[in-house]
């Protein structure tokens, strides 16, 4: 059932890679970074410290969830939007905003249902570009 890796279009996996780093930009640079600096508990304009983990550990993380998702979708025979689209979600939210929302419940976040909302529609949001752009090149 898993052995569909040689079946995987690695076009779509780039495509959908290249959306969901996008959208970590975006997301967390531009549309929340006040709200995600509060949830941490640092000040509205808190700017990260930019090491090479920083740099590299996002963009990376977002290429195994692509490549995952790839290979899921393949294994699945997901092939229409609507089946896709249901996938990203059950994953998204089953996997993705409860791991979160788990990570974010200790004494370190002093917002962690906050940090949940916006890690956990960051990749909800995203798992649903790479679904359906496996679809939609595939």
């Amino acid at each position: 059932m898993f052995n569909v890796l040689g079946d995987i279009n690695w076009l779509a996996v780039l495509a959908g890679f290249a959306a969901f780093a996008l959208l970590g930009g975006l997301w967390f640079a531009l549309l929340f970074p006040k709200q995600y600096n509060h949830s941490l508990g640092r000040p509205a304009d808190a700017q990260p410290i930019r090491s090479p983990l920083f740099l590299a550990g996002p963009p990376l993380c977002a290429l195994i969830i692509t490549i995952t998702t790839a290979t899921l979708i393949q294994a699945l025979h997901i092939t229409t939007y609507a089946d896709a689209l249901v996938f990203a979600l059950i994953a998204g939210i089953g996997y993705l905003v409860a791991n979160t929302t788990t990570i974010a419940i200790n004494p370190n976040f002093p917002h962690p249902l906050r940090y949940a909302a916006i890690s956990g529609g960051y990749n909800v949001i995203g798992l649903v570009l790479v679904s359906l752009l496996n679809v939609a090149i595939s």
